[in-house]
């Protein structure tokens, strides 16, 4: 697949046929992924390929409150656990019951479920003493997560990124042996496309793209 159509055409794909992933593809994928840039290309990723089925759902379970708290906030016309003017949602307003996510729900028959880790002794965290939410790590680790989707795409299978574990990481490091000073980043599904999205909504580069500063004139190009 050319490297274009691939960045134009990866959507998040999150329900899968029942067609497995043979092992030799999975390889095939993290040897692609490797390939991604980190600080110091000190490479402080670490995957989990989780195969259990008990495992598998205890993790379900660990993110479903945090799916349906999302819902919840999302639901009120804020961006849900962002830490700039966060409000004052309670865990209690959500609705009863857990709200349906395909993801979740369906986790043990998922062909590909990954649980993606950071060693942060591995780590520059540039922006971690200024006095807001340090964010500049995920450079040396969504990069390699973003590989692993690209090369998915471009044998034919789909996936997608989710962080919901991380909010419930103190619960799942002993689930997994999450090493002392390793960070959960994400976990990743994967596997054939019950749809494979190929047009996808974007802003165009003049919403976001500005000359001289982020106060200046739109770059058009």
């Amino acid at each position: 697949m050319e490297l274009s159509t691939a960045l134009r055409t990866t959507g998040s794909v999150r329900a899968f046929t029942d067609e497995a992933v043979d092992d030799a593809t999975l390889y095939a994928l993290l040897d692609d992924a490797r390939f991604a840039p980190s600080g110091g290309n000190r490479q402080g990723w670490r995957v989990a390929v989780v195969r259990d089925l008990a495992k598998r759902e205890a993790l379900a379970e660990l993110m479903r409150p945090v799916w349906d708290d999302y819902v919840a906030v999302r639901g009120t016309g804020m961006t849900p656990f962002t830490v700039v003017d966060p409000g004052t949602y309670q865990p209690a307003e959500r609705a009863p019951g857990h709200s349906p996510n395909d993801l979740l729900d369906n986790i043990a028959t998922t062909p590909v479920v990954l649980v993606v880790a950071a060693d942060l002794s591995l780590v520059s965290m540039m922006d971690k003493d200024l006095d807001r939410a340090a964010i500049t790590g995920g450079a040396s680790i969504y990069p390699f997560c973003w590989n692993l989707l690209l090369a998915a795409r471009d044998r034919g299978l789909g996936g997608v990124m989710t962080t919901f574990l991380a909010r419930a990481e103190p619960a799942a490091a002993p689930l997994l042996g999450l090493p002392a000073n390793y960070a959960i980043a994400s976990t990743i599904f994967i596997g054939h496309p019950v749809h494979q999205p190929t047009k996808l909504k974007r802003a165009p580069v003049e919403a976001f793209a500005t000359i001289d500063g982020f106060a200046g004139e739109a770059f058009a190009g």
